[in-house]
């Protein structure tokens, strides 16, 4: 958890996002989301309580897949704000991301 962007689990490997993923949120956020995201081998993150995102926040979705495929798990992202994959698409990162349906 941190000040700006809670992160909590809501079923087994599948965790909400709820808060601001921004610029002054997501170190702490990715700090603190060590312990809970990768003790499992599948995780998806459902971004739909996130109220306000930037360039920061994709970066953090990208630093987490990294993570993911350097320790052989799963991760995959739910309904990410149109905002970010539009920045995604213009980044070229679209096809990175690994969307799932809700």
């Amino acid at each position: 958890m941190s000040n700006g962007c809670l992160i909590e689990e809501t079923a087994p490997e599948h965790f909400v996002l709820r808060g601001e993923l921004s610029f002054s949120t997501v170190m702490d956020l990715l700090r603190n989301s060590a312990v809970l995201l990768w003790r499992n081998s599948s995780v998806t993150l459902d971004l739909a309580g996130v109220t306000r995102t930037d360039s920061a926040g994709l970066a953090l979705l990208v630093e987490w897949i990294k993570i993911a495929r350097r320790q052989g798990k799963s991760i995959h992202f739910c309904n990410i704000p149109e905002q970010m994959l539009a920045v995604a698409e213009v980044a070229g990162l679209g096809d990175l991301l690994p969307v799932t349906s809700p």
